[in-house]
């Protein structure tokens, strides 16, 4: 059964992610990151200003993801250099993701990459409001990015948020769960392991 979380930046994948796999430790989930497809920053695509936008579906290398996710999905493990932003290409740790009855993957293609939706199983979209997750960039990338606010908003504006409207919400409505990520969090975590449960049910996956 493959699990995908999808959602704009700051809107908490990465942590549902966590939690996820903590819950479904008996199950040993295998773990597949899409940020660990982005493609090198001399391949990226920039705008008028000459400004890398990572926000674009051409960001990550398409075809590789989608080739390693059907090989992890039909049983075979896969390697994949795992993505430290700023990082140097041959600095990134080559890991060994190896297959499992659960397979959760995040990412912000999620839904817009046909051939990652039609292997999904149960697909989750992260709802929070803009504000917030404009604080919880303005936090990270200033913290560990070392972007100046003026940079991060710069990006917010003219990258994120668009590519939010023409690349990810589009496909809200056609996710299986909805988790709104801001208040009564574990209200909202007992109803998503509630479904997950019943599909596990259905699926005979114990």
């Amino acid at each position: 059964m493959i699990i995908g979380i999808c959602g704009g930046s700051g809107s908490g994948k990465t942590t549902l992610l966590k939690r996820l796999s903590e819950k479904l430790a008996h199950l040993n989930p295998s773990i597949f990151s899409m940020d660990n497809y982005y493609r090198p920053i001399e391949l990226q695509e920039k705008d008028e200003n000459g400004e890398v936008n990572f926000d674009l579906p051409t960001a990550l290398d398409r075809a590789r993801l989608v080739a390693d996710l059907r090989e992890l999905a039909a049983g075979n493990p896969i390697e994949v250099k795992e993505y430290h932003f700023n990082a140097p290409p041959d600095k990134n740790v080559l890991i060994t993701i190896h297959p499992s009855k659960v397979i959760i993957i995040e990412g912000l293609f999620l839904l817009h990459y046909a051939e990652v939706k039609e292997l999904i199983d149960f697909s989750i979209f992260m709802e929070v409001d803009p504000m917030v997750q404009l604080d919880r960039r303005l936090y990270r990338d200033q913290e560990t990015r070392g972007y100046s606010r003026e940079a991060i908003i710069y990006q917010w504006e003219n990258h994120v948020l668009p590519c939010f409207r023409k690349y990810l919400q589009p496909y809200e409505a056609d996710s299986d769960f909805r988790f709104h990520n801001m208040n009564q969090m574990d209200d909202e975590f007992d109803r998503l392991m509630y479904e997950l449960n019943m599909r596990f049910a259905a699926a005979n996956v114990c």
